[in-house]
C-alpha cells in the first residue's frame, strides 16, 4: 500500500472522502478525465475497499446486464428515476467495458449477474489499487474527516463517498434476511424453493424469486428484494411483521384452486402426503401439510374445508417476522443525502458549490444482484464528469 502526505499547490485539487468502491472509481476516473488534477483519498480505517472484498461471497458481483429489468424501480427501490437519467452517460454496458479495458475480464452468469472471470473480488481491488498508484492518487489512511465542507478551504473540490451506515442519521438497513421463530420450519434449513411470491400483508410490498430456508428463518433473493423495497416500512415496525408466501409462484388464485381440484380428483384414493399438486420438496410438503393439519388424509377425505385450507396453504402461507438478520457480512442502507439536495446532472450539492456526493451516501439503493455496485460506478463517474465540467468552465 502506498501513501503520501505531499500535495502540490500548482494544480487543481480533489479530496475524496471514503476509500471504498465509489471513492476509488471516482478518483481513478477523475484522473483519467483530468490528468492535471491532484487527487487525495481520505479513509478513516486502515484498510480500503473492505466491502468490495467480502461482496458476492468474496467474488464481487460487480454489476448486472439488466437484461431482465424492464423498469429500474424493480431493482432500485430508491433512486430509480435519477439513475435512469445517469445511465445514459455511464450505464451497465459502460461499466462492463471499463473493467475489461482496465485488465479485469468479466463473466456473465445465467441470472445476468456479472463477476470477475477470476471469481475473486481481489481482481477488482488489485485493479483499483494498481490504477490509483499509476495515476499518482494519494491515499491517507486512518484519517477521519469530520467536516467535508471544511476541506474546501484546502481543496478545490470535495467528493463524499463514505458509503452507508445504519448509524447515519436518516439511514436504515436494507438487504437483510428475516428471523422466524418456528423450529419446525428452521429444521428445513438449506432447502431452496426456486420460485415463490412473498409479500407483507396490507402493504404494496411484494417480490418474487427463489427462497432459502435457513437455521434462523428465511433468506434468498425473494426475501432480500422484499427487505430492500420495504426497508423503511419494516424499520417503523421494529422488524416485526406478518409475512405471506405463495409457494406456487403463480398469481392466479382461481387457476391454482382449479388445478388443485383436478389433481385431487385424479388421485382420490391416494394420501395427500403422496399427492403434490406443485413440485415442492417432500420435506417442505410434509411440513406444510402438518401445519394445515391435513397429513395422513386421503384426497377424497379433504372436503370443502380441507380444500380451502390446502389452497390457502399454498397461496397465502403466513409467518411472523421476529427480527432481521444481516445478509452475510455485508450491509446496504436505505437513506442518505436526499436526491433533491444535489444537482441531477453533476451530483453537486445545491447548497455548497464544489461539494459532490457519490455512492451509497446518496439516498439510492438497490436489490441484490450487482445493482448497488452499478449505482456506485454510475454516480462516481457522474461526479468525475461534473468536476471536469467545472474545471472547463473555470478556464
Amino acid at each position: 500500500m502506498w501513501h503520501s502526505n505531499e500535495q502540490s499547490n500548482s494544480r487543481p485539487t480533489l479530496a475524496v472522502i471514503g476509500g471504498g468502491a465509489a471513492g476509488f472509481f471516482l478518483a481513478i476516473n477523475a484522473k483519467e478525465l483530468m490528468p492535471e488534477l491532484d487527487v487525495t483519498i481520505f479513509e478513516q480505517q486502515h484498510k480500503v475497499l473492505a466491502k468490495v472484498e467480502i461482496s458476492g461471497g468474496g467474488r464481487c458481483n460487480c454489476t448486472n446486464t439488466f437484461a431482465s429489468v424492464t423498469d429500474l424501480r424493480q431493482v432500485y427501490p430508491r433512486g430509480a428515476t435519477l439513475l435512469k437519467r445517469l445511465f445514459k452517460q455511464f450505464g451497465p454496458a459502460d461499466a462492463y467495458r471499463w473493467f475489461e479495458t482496465h485488465g479485469v475480464p468479466l463473466t456473465i452468469q445465467s441470472d445476468q449477474c456479472v463477476f470477475p472471470e477470476a471469481q475473486d473480488s481481489h481482481a477488482i481491488i488489485d485493479c483499483f489499487l494498481r490504477e490509483a498508484k499509476r495515476h499518482g492518487i494519494r491515499l491517507r489512511l486512518g484519517t477521519k474527516v469530520e467536516d467535508p465542507q471544511a476541506l474546501l478551504q484546502s481543496f478545490d473540490f470535495v467528493a463524499v463517498t463514505i458509503g452507508g451506515t445504519p448509524r447515519k442519521e436518516g439511514c436504515v438497513p436494507s438487504l437483510f434476511t428475516f428471523t422466524i421463530k418456528d423450529t419446525a420450519l428452521t429444521a428445513l434449513q438449506g432447502l431452496v424453493v426456486d420460485d415463490v411470491l412473498v409479500h407483507l400483508p396490507s402493504t404494496p410490498f411484494r417480490t418474487q424469486g427463489p427462497l432459502l430456508i435457513t437455521h434462523w428463518g428465511m433468506s434468498g433473493p425473494a426475501i432480500l428484494k422484499l427487505s430492500s423495497h420495504a426497508a423503511r416500512h419494516l424499520a417503523t415496525q421494529h422488524y416485526q411483521s406478518p409475512l405471506c408466501i405463495n409457494w406456487t409462484g403463480e398469481t392466479n388464485t382461481e387457476a391454482i384452486r382449479l388445478h388443485i381440484i383436478y389433481i385431487i380428483e385424479q388421485n382420490a384414493q391416494k394420501l395427500i402426503d403422496n399427492t403434490r399438486p406443485y413440485p415442492l420438496q417432500n420435506r417442505l410438503w410434509n411440513y406444510l401439510l402438518q401445519k394445515a393439519q391435513l397429513q395422513g388424509k386421503r384426497c377424497n377425505e379433504l372436503g370443502k374445508k380441507g380444500l380451502n385450507r390446502l389452497v390457502n396453504l399454498l397461496t397465502n402461507d403466513t409467518y411472523q417476522i421476529a427480527g432481521r438478520s444481516p445478509y452475510k457480512d455485508e450491509f446496504v442502507t436505505c437513506g442518505g443525502i436526499p436526491l433533491d439536495a444535489v444537482d441531477k446532472t453533476t451530483l453537486q450539492s445545491k447548497q455548497t458549490p464544489h461539494l459532490y456526493y457519490a455512492g451509497e451516501v446518496l439516498d439510492i439503493d438497490g436489490v441484490t444482484g450487482g445493482f448497488n455496485f452499478q449505482a456506485a460506478w454510475t454516480t462516481a463517474y457522474t461526479v468525475a464528469k461534473g468536476i471536469e465540467l467545472a474545471l472547463t468552465l473555470r478556464h
